[in-house]
């Protein structure tokens, strides 16, 4: 209360003194601040003599200096002085709360530790959620079966534009255990290897992973990336000196539990040179039964694929009608770079096209032609397969639509049988209680009668009607 009454009257006294300099003419702008945790009026520099009181300060201009007046001075001072008891004792408050929870330390820290697993939980399932997450099958050696994989980031960063994502399903196992990715510039070779890298990290980081529940993956020992320029000035490495680097750290440590990724192998040299060593590389590695997924666009890497043991070919597809990349990974065969089909696009002239043509080897030229056409013929191939599908589905459905009308003709027939075998049977059971009341009314005049002879007659009559009927 008695810090609340001075800050009153400290206000009280300010406003007065702020009244009378504001009528003389001495203020400033602002007024009145703060400084060194003291109230000051803000007046004029050439003004500050008239003001009685301490100076705490100029502006950095040095046209408004900050005087504390000396009739609040006194009153200043007696708030500081409550305000550092109040200190003190919220300060003894404090010490005497802390001292009292103290003894519940380890619950506390238990209940701390709980929280943030809770916590952890929660964002994993919050994230599981954002990417349609899923638990594979895990398996106990090394290999994955990737089944309609999406990469996490790009899934959320589409769905956020409204824009579709193209699964990718990729096998790696003890036959096949290396995937050289070919194909054009903007098709999705990274994107797809890094679709598996992320993959395989957020899984061994104990993350449901976007893929199809029936995917299967095993626990990698060691992951290596090599992915864009990695030059050093500091080092004084060239791209492809560091690139060099990285593949003598791969060879030498690479083993059957090791899962590597490299983008665009041997780039940054001669093409001839660069690409002769990126095949050792690769031959290195398959030798080491390493896992791997690697980019490229050098002819040799493609024709090597397939001919070394462990090694094969894919290749993103690409539509050369459109000219427009499909996403879409296509296993077992090399892609074209579409070198030219993409210059094409982009409104290069013809005349320029045509000479670069004239300039590459006819052989090299050739088999990018032919890798072209293989590509687009089987495109054209899965168009087929697809519509094939489609017609074997619509077979399937009439097949059992047949089915399902032959039965329930077959039923409606059966049903038809019953109930006319149903009828028989009650027209016999009409007749033969017919018959045995009329047998009973017989016996009652056998025994009135004296004409048994009339009464055997009647019998006969009734007995062997039937059969004279039937007959």
């Amino acid at each position: 209360m008695s810090l609340y009454r001075k800050r009153n009257e400290v206000r009280r006294a300010f406003d007065r003194i702020l009244q009378k300099l504001t009528k003389l003419g001495y203020l400033a702008d602002i007024e009145e601040a703060f400084l060194n945790g003291r109230r000051v009026v803000a007046i004029f520099a050439e003004n500050k003599r008239m003001v009685k009181g301490i100076l705490h300060g100029e502006s950095d201009t040095r046209r408004t200096s900050f005087p504390e007046p000396e009739e609040t001075i006194e009153l200043n001072n007696d708030v500081f002085a409550l305000e550092r008891e109040e200190s003190k004792e919220v300060y003894k408050i404090l010490r005497t709360l802390t001292a009292d929870v103290a003894k519940f330390s380890p619950l506390l820290e238990t209940y701390h530790n709980i929280l943030g697993t809770y916590d952890f939980i929660r964002a994993k399932a919050r994230l599981a959620l954002d990417i349609n997450g899923n638990f594979p099958m895990l398996v106990p050696h090394a290999m994955l079966h990737l089944v309609e994989a999406y990469h996490p980031l790009l899934l959320l960063y589409n769905r956020k534009n409204s824009k579709p994502t193209i699964p990718i399903s990729v096998t790696l196992d003890k036959n096949s255990h290396i995937l050289v990715i070919s194909g054009p510039n903007a098709g999705g070779k990274t994107v797809t290897l890094k679709t598996v890298g992320l993959i395989q990290l957020m899984l061994q980081a104990g993350l449901l992973v976007p893929v199809h529940p029936t995917s299967q993956l095993g626990i990698f020992k060691q992951l290596m990336i090599h992915i864009g320029d990695t030059q050093s000035l500091e080092f004084e490495l060239s791209t492809y000196s560091s690139h060099l680097k990285n593949m003598k750290f791969f060879m030498e440590e690479a083993n059957g539990k090791t899962l590597f990724f490299i983008d665009e192998l041997g780039s940054g040299s001669d093409p001839n040179l660069g690409g002769a060593f990126a095949e050792v590389i690769m031959e290195e590695l398959a030798r080491k039964h390493a896992f791997g997924i690697v980019t490229t666009h050098y002819l040799n890497l493609k024709i090597m694929a397939n001919k070394v043991k462990g090694i094969m070919n894919a290749a993103m597809g690409f539509d050369e009608e459109t000219l427009m990349p499909l996403y879409k990974l296509l296993i077992g065969k090399p892609g074209s770079s579409y070198t030219f089909a993409i210059a094409q696009r982009i409104g290069l002239p013809k005349n320029l096209i045509d000479r670069a043509r004239k300039l590459v080897d006819e052989d090299h030229f050739r088999l990018d032609k032919l890798l072209n056409k293989a590509e687009q013929d089987l495109q054209k191939v899965e168009a087929k397969e697809k519509e094939l599908q489609k017609l074997l589905r619509e077979n399937e459905r009439l097949k059992r639509e047949y089915e399902h009308l032959s039965d329930k003709e077959r039923k409606n027939q059966q049903f038809a049988l019953q109930k006319l075998q149903n009828k028989i049977r009650e027209d016999e059971i009409n007749y033969l209680k017919d018959m045995e009341r009329k047998m009973k009314q017989i016996v009652i005049e056998w025994k009135r009668t004296d004409d048994k002879q009339k009464v055997v007659k009647q019998a006969e009559a009734l007995l062997f009607k039937k059969e004279r009927e039937s007959h």
